[in-house]
């Protein structure tokens, strides 16, 4: 599987993109911290983590006994280069040209 299939793959479910957004609020949880904002399984909520490690969004560092994990956002922004800013870059030059014609006429 591509690495963008993955990706999108990863965020394309509900569940999986909260977890993203806890770890974007503050980064560094324990599997237990992320349990227990989530009314699932500790099992499920692994499996989810692990889909979302095999796309590199989250990565995962031990200290001690516990693994902590961490929001990875270069795969979001390289879906974002890849895909959204190719498309809206035409459209802001054509605004901005606007603008700047609009202030140029008396």
């Amino acid at each position: 599987m591509a690495d963008d299939d993955r990706v999108f793959k990863a965020l394309a479910d509900p569940t999986r993109r909260f977890l993203l957004d806890l770890l974007f609020a503050r980064d560094g949880r324990t599997l237990t911290e992320l349990e227990s904002e989530l009314e699932m399984t500790r099992f499920g909520v692994m499996k989810h983590l692990r889909v979302l490690e095999e796309a590199g969004l989250v990565v995962t560092r031990r200290s001690g006994r516990e693994k902590l994990h961490y929001l990875n956002p270069v795969p979001i922004r390289l879906i974002h280069d890849r895909w959204i800013d190719k498309y809206t870059e035409h459209h802001a030059a054509t605004l901005a040209d606007l603008k700047t014609d609009l202030e140029r006429e008396p």
